[in-house]
């Protein structure tokens, strides 16, 4: 009995040979590519930190060794320009004014916003769509647009006078608060509301099943559950409104009122300009969101990407 022998295999040619890999979900990854769109992502990376980096550089050194030896030199290291910057700008004040108008303007917006994303994204009903449009129309209106109808409104509105030195809304913190509030909701709820609707409907009917009523459903299951997205719109909430001055400058002309970015103007001059000085004053105005930005670093990322991969 002779014996067979097996037939011959063709080589084949691997995936490591041809400088692919897989990843780590089993997808295919061309090397060449691969460096490609990460040499493009330090490139963009490099071209948007470098302001900030360059500012932050010169921020450490004295303007006068800048002038004599141009600002591509290295040296003339000084702690002088953030004290001159902290003092001259009255940036303690100025920050103060800022926390006052971000931190309660942030958390009525996401309260009032995840409320009406509740109803929209829980209900059905006739008007479910068009109410999502009325919140969402505040944002597709310039702000521009309104400055007039808003000035004259809140300088009709009458306010104790402990709440407001000027007996109406001009003037006081309340105003920058609600309008920042009102231009925000819109965003806010369009989240919201989609992040509501992936969360499986099987748990309000085993909260219903359980006696839990529409305040425990919104309050104890559906807050914990989008806390990711809040934390997002949290960090994108005081960007914005921290950083917003077109409202400031309108509803507010008391010096001592005005938000921290106004500060920055303190540090002009009438007849030049101390960059090195108005660069200390730009860190110190920028550090309080990016620190807010490093702290909800993970849960922002997350808010951003969970749900992406759903059907």
């Amino acid at each position: 009995m002779s014996a067979t022998t097996a037939p011959a295999v063709p080589p084949t040619t691997t995936t490591a040979s041809r400088g692919v890999e897989k990843g780590p979900s089993g997808g295919v990854l061309n090397r060449r590519r691969g460096k490609v769109a990460t040499g493009i992502m330090l490139v963009l990376a490099i071209a948007w930190l470098f302001p900030l980096l360059w500012s932050l550089y010169n921020s450490f050194r004295s303007y006068s060794y800048t002038q004599t030896n141009g600002y591509l030199s290295f040296g003339g290291w000084t702690m002088d320009n953030y004290k001159n910057a902290w003092s001259r700008g009255n940036f303690g004040l100025h920050l103060t004014n800022s926390m006052l108008v971000t931190v309660p303007a942030v958390a009525i917006t996401l309260i009032l916003s995840s409320m009406v994303a509740f109803v929209l994204a829980r209900f059905s009903y006739r008007f479910n769509l068009t109410l999502l449009g009325v919140f969402l129309a505040a944002n597709l209106l310039p702000p521009q647009a309104l400055l007039i109808p808003v000035f004259r409104m809140f300088r009709e509105v009458p306010l104790p006078s402990f709440m407001s030195e000027s007996g109406t809304m001009l003037n006081s913190f309340w105003a920058l608060i609600l309008v920042n509030t009102a231009f925000q909701m819109g965003f806010c709820t369009f989240v919201l509301s989609n992040y509501m609707k992936t969360l499986p409907y099987e748990i309000y009917e085993s909260a219903e099943l359980d006696g839990a009523g529409i305040w425990r459903q919104y309050w104890q299951l559906t807050m914990p559950l989008v806390r990711p997205a809040l934390a997002a719109l949290a960090t994108l909430q005081v960007t914005w409104i921290y950083n917003e001055f077109f409202w400031a400058t309108v509803l507010i002309s008391r010096g001592d009122k005005l938000p921290i970015t106004s500060a920055l103007n303190n540090l002009r001059g009438q007849f030049f300009a101390d960059t090195n000085l108005v660069a200390a004053g730009s860190i110190i105005v920028a550090l309080p969101v990016l620190i807010v930005f490093f702290v909800l670093q993970k849960q922002f990322v997350s808010g951003l990407t969970l749900g992406s991969t759903k059907g």
